[in-house]
């Protein structure tokens, strides 16, 4: 998707890696603060192992469930700058790709770094 004018470039995740997040997320968070509705046993071994951390590292889910959004938020920061060291101007660009990189961390922010504006080819 190389363009001449790289100041709306803006390209969308993988399907993929975005399901795997909003799932990886959504069932983290349903461990953290609902931990009593999740039906461990019905999950297999990550319902085992969902179990063993709700039951015996709580206070460590429920604080790492805080830093993975701040890091998701450090990420998404992270794309402002290299949207603008890409020479990235748009403002809509910009913010779809904030939004995109708070949402999907790294799957989004992965397409970004490896976006060459000038058109030449990725290093191996």
């Amino acid at each position: 998707m190389a363009r001449s004018d790289s100041s709306s470039y803006f390209r969308r995740s993988s399907l993929f890696w975005m399901m795997v997040v909003t799932a990886s997320l959504s069932f983290y968070t349903w461990t953290v603060f609902w931990p009593q509705d999740v039906p461990y046993s019905s999950l297999g071994p990550l319902g085992a192992l969902a179990k063993h951390f709700v039951d015996y590292h709580y206070p460590v889910m429920y604080y790492g469930w805080f830093l993975a959004w701040i890091i998701h938020l450090f990420e998404a920061l992270f794309a402002l700058k290299v949207c603008s060291d890409k020479g990235i101007d748009s403002s809509s660009a910009r913010l779809l790709w904030f939004a995109q990189t708070f949402l999907f961390g790294f799957a989004s922010l992965g397409l970004l770094i490896r976006y060459k504006p000038d058109g030449r080819p990725k290093r191996q």
